[in-house]
């Protein structure tokens, strides 16, 4: 499948973003991980769809402007770049963070550009029962350990990385703290307003994520104006990585469900 990775550039925010596939858009927002977290994601989606897959500016070299200090602003550069290509009927996925500016992003789309959404075990809500893991807090192991349904089938030794690599992770973490630190991997307005967010919402959660648990996930669903939840088993904070197959078939089923263009779409 070609892909076709452009710089977009938003006033002076230029976006680094791939491209595959053809048929109803599909916007592909990575986590606080990196692209890496929805590539093969991405490239299945392209089977069937126009997926669109950016770099949130700061991850892995990309440079962030000075002004982009916070998810609201990466919800809005993500709506103004589908309002100026024309884009309609699109479906937003985001994994982690990313859902948390798909959220962000709906509550803003006043001209009904996004018609479907799915939520990877987002961030981005205030359940008091339900805390955030505090990630900065936690070492690479305590990380995994949260992270993972089987945390030593993917835990990364640091040890093992390259310089390159440490400070590329390093890097990527320092953006997510300007980003998300303060308040905590939240927007306190945001589950309130999520209930005028009345497109189709898929909210998928691995039953193991101890980041952000099911308890939190079945809240996020709640609060949405048309929002459904589904557990995937053996999974913790990244199904679309420790069950591809389950992940990548409710997804599929949600993309026709919920475009406008489907036979009997309402």
């Amino acid at each position: 499948m070609p892909t076709d990775r452009t710089a977009l550039v938003y006033e002076d925010l230029s976006l680094a973003v791939s491209e595959a596939g053809a048929g109803r858009p599909v916007l592909v927002l990575h986590g606080g991980g990196g692209p890496a977290t929805v590539t093969g994601l991405a490239g299945h989606l392209a089977r069937t769809a126009r997926t669109i897959t950016p770099v949130h500016p700061g991850w892995d070299g990309t440079h962030r402007p000075d002004w982009l200090t916070g998810i609201d602003d990466l919800a809005l550069a993500y709506l103004h770049h589908l309002r100026d290509r024309r884009l309609e009927d699109v479906l937003v996925v985001g994994s982690s963070l990313g859902g948390w500016i798909a959220a962000e992003m709906a509550v803003r789309d006043t001209a009904g550009i996004i018609t479907g959404l799915v939520l990877i075990d987002a961030v981005g809500v205030h359940v008091a029962a339900e805390p955030i893991t505090d990630v900065f807090a936690l070492d690479a192991r305590g990380l995994a350990e949260h992270s993972w349904h089987d945390p030593d089938r993917h835990y990364v030794d640091p040890t093992r990385l390259s310089a390159g690599q440490l400070a590329a992770r390093q890097a990527n973490m320092a953006t997510m703290r300007t980003l998300a630190g303060d308040p905590y991997m939240h927007d306190p307005k945001l589950l309130r307003r999520l209930g005028r967010v009345t497109v189709p919402s898929l909210l998928l959660w691995g039953e193991s994520d101890r980041i952000v648990t099911p308890a939190y996930g079945t809240a996020y669903a709640g609060a949405l104006g048309n929002g459904r939840f589904e557990v995937i088993p053996e999974a913790g904070h990244l199904p679309q990585l420790e069950q591809p197959e389950a992940t990548f078939a409710l997804i599929g089923a949600h993309l026709r469900r919920s475009s406008t263009h489907s036979v009997g779409a309402q």
